[in-house]
């Protein structure tokens, strides 16, 4: 398994690093540091403003990002066979998709501030702008590292619930870890009046799927890998879903993947739970 890192100075990267190598036995691990110079990012820009000393400023911010990579490769195992480093000055955002692509990551891992959401749409931050922009499971990494233990994989239907089993199969944590098998179903109370009629049989009808899938999704994980149990719930799915996280080390989602001006306006469920969950969230495309 290969995993593309952001990182920077702030201890929530430090956190991320450390929460990849707690969570997988990694064939590779790539450190990704970008230099942001802002407005200065462009030598032309600087030769414009005449900034004085401009070479060592930029200079000193690729040893700040080398020293940062430095450090943040201490926190991995000693036993990952592979660990690269890459620096250089772009921005971070744009270079750790990229460098994704280029080593075909089966994985990117980012540390988040956790700003609100209107200081995301906005202002933007790096962890807002791989979630969206990502094509290849992202982990949203929370707070500090800690072990995995309970595991809270949310599926939505059949081919939902199938891609996220494929991926944990594929792609197994590092050690045993329960895991609750959950389902939501909208409530009736989140329906309109004048809709009401005939909402209560899709609703049974709707809870019987969801039976099903959570029970052969744990059918399908049965392993030694992991401990499975099920639950079906009936409300918001992103209230419901951070709700139970609470009781979890980590959420494991799907994602519809959202386009164009639609994802950027609205967002997603994927990307409202990564914002109001406490927890770790592996998003899984």
């Amino acid at each position: 398994m290969r995993i593309v890192a952001g990182v920077d100075w702030s201890d929530d990267a430090f956190a991320a690093v450390e929460q990849i190598g707690l969570l997988y036995q990694s064939d590779e691990v790539v450190l990704v540091h970008g230099v942001d110079l802002g407005m200065f990012q462009s030598p032309l820009v600087a030769g414009a403003t005449n900034l004085q000393g401009y070479d060592d400023f930029r200079q000193a911010l690729i040893d700040a990002g080398r020293k940062a990579i430095e450090r943040c490769r201490i926190l991995l195992p000693s036993e990952t066979p592979s660990i690269r480093t890459m620096c250089e000055v772009q921005h971070p955002t744009a270079f750790i998709l990229d460098s994704a692509a280029a080593v075909k990551a089966d994985l990117i891992a980012v540390g988040t501030h956790d700003h609100s959401r209107l200081t995301e749409m906005f202002a933007g931050s790096i962890s807002h702008r791989i979630l969206l922009h990502a094509t290849v499971p992202t982990l949203i990494v929370k707070g500090k590292a800690r072990p995995v233990t309970r595991v809270l994989l949310a599926v939505e239907g059949i081919e939902d619930a199938t891609r996220l089993q494929k991926w944990l199969t594929s792609h197994p944590f590092k050690n045993p870890v329960a895991v609750t098998v959950l389902s939501v179903v909208p409530s009736l109370a989140m329906v309109e009046p004048n809709v009401m009629v005939g909402f209560k049989s899709w609703s049974d009808e709707q809870n019987r799927r969801a039976q099903q899938v959570v029970q052969d999704t744990a059918q399908a994980l049965g392993s030694p890998h992991f401990t499975v149990s099920t639950i079906v719930r009936q409300g918001d799915p992103m209230a419901v879903v951070c709700e139970e996280g609470k009781n979890h080390d980590l959420i494991v989602i799907g994602s519809h993947g959202r386009k164009g001006f639609e994802r950027f306006l609205l967002g997603s469920v994927s990307h409202g739970i990564v914002h109001r969950a406490n927890t770790s969230v592996l998003v899984v495309r």
